[in-house]
Parts: structure tokens; C-alpha cells; sequence
């Protein structure tokens, strides 16, 4: 009987740090997971880019090794392009690795509002050429559950940033 007991204020103890014992890192990640689906919107971009300006963007994200990644996936209208991010917790800080079609990974690290509706990461280090520029930073903010903002910054080679953003609608779940 008096193992039984202590066995329910283990178990207990252990859903109560859990439930009480995120950081706002951790929450914030499992509210980008949140985004797991499909998602449809048109992408906008400063300056105007021909070919990229006005056309529209599939979003997937899908939550992946055991529910320690997020992937996305960005397909363009009539754009050949596919590039993947992945965003995981790292030693406590939001991260985020994009594997982008200049043929580089640059990494970045979020940082959450104080209110929770938006991730911004910075970027920290670059593996690979930067002949063809490469993403330089992006903002993920949550609308409400079924729409959700992207904004993503490019660095072009000549050091000149590039601004893109969508405004995404759920078009699936899960």
C-alpha cells in the first residue's frame, strides 16, 4: 500500500513538472508544431522579384524523429525550387537549418514575443558557398489556428537582403 502511494506522487510529481515545467523555448516549439499540415498562400516580395512576386506558395510541415523536428517544405507556382527547414530544440534555444536551394545551410536561432505569437530567428552560421546568397533570417507568426504568416529574408552576394512573405491558409491537417 505504501508503494502504491509513492508511486502515485512519483507519477504525479512527474505530470506536474511537466505541464508546469516548459520554457517558453519549449512551448514556442510545440506551438510551430502545431502547424503540422498543409498550407496555401501567395508570396510578396521587396524588392519586387519577377517570377517569385505574386505567386503561390505550398507550405507543408510534418513533425518528424519522434516528434524532436519539425520539417517544412516550400514548393513556388511554376518554380522549380523545393527547399526543406528543419527546427528542433538545441541546448535549450529554438533552432532552425535551412537546406536551400543556393546549394547552402545557413542555421538560426528563435526567439519568442513576449505575447507567444511570434518566432523570430536570427541568423548564426552558414555551412557551404554563398555564390548564390542565402537566407539571412525568418519570422513565423501565428494569426490564429488556421492561418499563420511567414517572412523570410535572402541575403543576395552582393550583401543586399531580399524580403518574401506569405500569408498561409490551412488547407489540411495532419
Amino acid at each position: 500500500m505504501k508503494s502504491s502511494r509513492m508511486m502515485l506522487l512519483a507519477v504525479l510529481v512527474s505530470c506536474a513538472v511537466t505541464a508546469f515545467g516548459q520554457s517558453e523555448t519549449q512551448k514556442a516549439f510545440e506551438r510551430l508544431k502545431s502547424l503540422e499540415g498543409s498550407w496555401e498562400g501567395t508570396m510578396t516580395t521587396h524588392p519586387k522579384f519577377e517570377g517569385v512576386d505574386g505567386t503561390r506558395t505550398k507550405v507543408t510541415f510534418r513533425v518528424t524523429s519522434m516528434g524532436h523536428t519539425l520539417m517544412h517544405e516550400m514548393t513556388g507556382e511554376g518554380r522549380p525550387d523545393d527547399p526543406i527547414t528543419m527546427l528542433y530544440l538545441e541546448e535549450g534555444e529554438l533552432a532552425l537549418t535551412h537546406y536551400c536551394d543556393a546549394g547552402n545551410r545557413p542555421r538560426m536561432v528563435g526567439k519568442v514575443s513576449p505575447d507567444g505569437k511570434t518566432v523570430t530567428f536570427a541568423f548564426t552560421a552558414l555551412t557551404g558557398s554563398t555564390e548564390h546568397g542565402h537566407m539571412h533570417g525568418a519570422v513565423f507568426t501565428f494569426l490564429d489556428a488556421d492561418r499563420h504568416s511567414e517572412e523570410w529574408t535572402f541575403m543576395t552576394p552582393d550583401g543586399k537582403p531580399m524580403h518574401a512573405r506569405i500569408e498561409l491558409r490551412r488547407t489540411t491537417t495532419k
